[in-house]
Parts: structure tokens; sequence; C-alpha cells
């Protein structure tokens, strides 16, 4: 009998001992910042880009491209072109035309639709967490 409390106890102790080593006091931090136009060129130098409010959205993704996504209201429109260097300002592209338009998605607030020469493009933004 008292062989099997003993056993008991030791069970117990070990289990509160495994269980106290396990807690975590303090807190966990994760940060998703933005890439910018040159680390995104530098993994595919085709890439047709966009910045907008300082994140970099890139589309031809082909998950992006399978969503059935409908455009929302317009947020913005490219003002300025960049094709020889990856220097990007807020609606700054390499490959769209001045004044596309780009609009938000009402599905999904990290993507953004623009209309371009009449065709509809998806951009993801392009983050890093």
């Amino acid at each position: 009998m008292k062989i099997k409390k003993l056993f008991h106890g030791l069970i117990a102790l070990a289990l509160f001992m495994i269980t106290g080593c396990n807690i975590q006091r303090g807190t966990t931090t994760v940060s998703i910042d933005s890439i910018d136009a040159e680390e995104v060129l530098t993994l595919d130098s085709d890439a047709d880009i966009f910045q907008y409010d300082g994140v970099i959205y890139k589309t031809n993704i082909d998950w992006v491209e399978e969503l059935s996504l409908k455009k929302d209201v317009q947020i913005g429109e490219i003002k300025t072109k960049n094709d020889a260097n990856t220097n990007f300002k807020d609606e700054m592209s390499n490959k769209l035309l001045v004044g596309t338009k780009i609009f938000s998605s009402k599905e999904r607030g990290d993507i953004l639709i623009v209309e371009s020469e009449g065709e509809i493009k998806k951009y993801l933004a392009i983050v890093e967490g």
C-alpha cells in the first residue's frame, strides 16, 4: 500500500514538474515587414509589380489568379513608371501604364485589382513574416 502511494506521488510530482517547465512567461512578438522592389525583382527579374501605401504588390501568382474576386472602390492610380531601377515610391509601377486605376477587392484586403488596357489583373501584397 505504501509503495502504491509513493508511486502515485512520484507520478504526480513528475507531471507537476513537466507542466511547470512548459509554462512560458512573457510575450512573443510576431512582426510582418514589407519587402522592397529590389528584393522582389532580385527573386524574379520579370515580375510585374507596383507599390501602394509602402507595400509592393505582384501579379501572375497562380493561386491568386484562381480566386474569384470583385473590385470594390478605387483607391489610387499609377502615377509614375519605373522600369530603370528598383527605387520605388507609392503608386509607381514597373510595367503598368501611368493612369492605370487601382481598386481594393471586396473579398480580401491583401489583394488589389487593377484595370490595365481592358484587362483585369490581381496583385498580391508581398510581405515577409
